[in-house]
């Protein structure tokens, strides 16, 4: 071969030895299945989105990644997903952290009331937002990604709620720590629940009212002892999908590879939109259920209930200092990540 023939060919030739340098699941790697727990029903939108991300899985490690889903707390409560992930219980859990309060306070800054404002873009902004300082805070586990509820509503059961001076002498299932702190600050009782037992602690009268996502009302059978329902936003809830990090660790490279390739910043969005647009779609069915009234409050109660959650921020960056962060940064970090996706409030 000619000298200019081998230039001409190194580049190609260079392209070829790199592809096939790339690690690439293959026969020969041992074939895993993965636990993947959750804690919702299986008719959850969370369910079919779950399958659709463990197949993709499974075809691009050429079969050697399998999966079976575990879902309505099969493999332990919803309180203690985050732990099954570190322990290896399961390979890959849902994991609410607020239902931890004090556990992890730098992700608790997208659970104050009126800071993510929108889910969709809210997705991709608080995993963005959120990748750096998973590494620590959630160290004992795998992070594969964030995303956010579709932003919760009051839903109650004896009587509207139009200002926070209605919360006083209340009995509320708030839907993570950051709005369990707002309701003892104004007064109310907080019942520890998760999202499955919301129908049966209100149909017993444990608690009174709750903030929840307005698809998962009628989903969960919350319909059914509710009649009063707030269309103002509060604010989200902030979830993550965890990984064991025992069982990563026992990947091959390849498989290794098809994991980080499936827990980005794209992923969380893929994964969680679908589950946004069922939130949101839940207003107009509520509203066209007889026996429930939805309401709207004005701009001056509105305010009075921004202003009755601005000490949860002198809270939340005392427990991030507390933790050794910087809280000015990481919330100035978070409002640029939401503004960049158009999610904040």
């Amino acid at each position: 071969m000619s000298l200019s023939a081998m230039l001409k060919s190194a580049p190609a030739l260079g392209l070829a030895l790199a592809l096939g340098a790339a690690p690439q699941a293959s026969a020969q790697d041992k074939t895993i299945e993965l636990k993947l727990s959750h804690w919702v029903p299986p008719t959850h939108p969370l369910q079919k989105t779950m399958e659709e991300w463990g197949a993709d899985i499974e075809k691009a490690s050429g079969g050697t990644i399998k999966y079976k889903i575990f879902p309505s707390q099969q493999l332990g409560k919803a309180f203690d997903h985050y732990d099954m992930a570190r322990d290896g219980i399961a390979d890959f859990t849902y994991v609410n952290p607020g239902y931890q309060p004090g556990r992890f306070p730098i992700i608790a800054a997208g659970e104050l009331p009126f800071v993510v404002g929108q889910a969709k873009g809210g997705n991709r902004a608080i995993d963005a937002w959120y990748r750096k300082y998973a590494a620590t805070e959630m160290k004992d586990v795998k992070y594969c990604f964030s995303f956010v509820l579709d932003p919760v509503a009051w839903h109650s059961k004896t009587k509207k709620i139009m200002v926070p001076s209605d919360i006083k002498g209340m009995k509320i299932r708030p839907a993570q720590a950051t709005i369990a702190a707002w309701m003892t600050l104004l007064g109310g009782t907080n019942v520890q629940a998760s999202a499955t037992e919301v129908r049966d602690v209100m149909d017993k009268g444990v608690a009174e009212a709750v903030t929840f996502p307005w698809g998962s009302v009628p989903l969960l059978g919350v319909d059914k002892v509710t009649k009063y329902h707030m269309d103002a936003p509060l604010g989200s809830v902030m979830f993550q999908w965890l990984m064991s990090p025992r069982t990563y660790n026992a990947m091959s490279a390849a498989q290794k590879k098809v994991i980080d390739d499936h827990c980005t910043t794209d992923w969380a969005a893929k994964f969680a939109d679908p589950w946004a647009d069922f939130e949101h779609a839940g207003i107009e069915k509520i509203k066209a259920m007889p026996g429930h009234e939805v309401y709207t409050i004005s701009n001056e109660q509105l305010a009075e209930w921004k202003a009755s959650a601005e000490p949860l921020k002198k809270k939340w960056a005392d427990d991030v200092k507390r933790a050794g962060g910087d809280p000015d940064t990481i919330m100035k970090e978070l409002q640029a990540s939401l503004a960049q996706y158009k999610a904040g409030f």
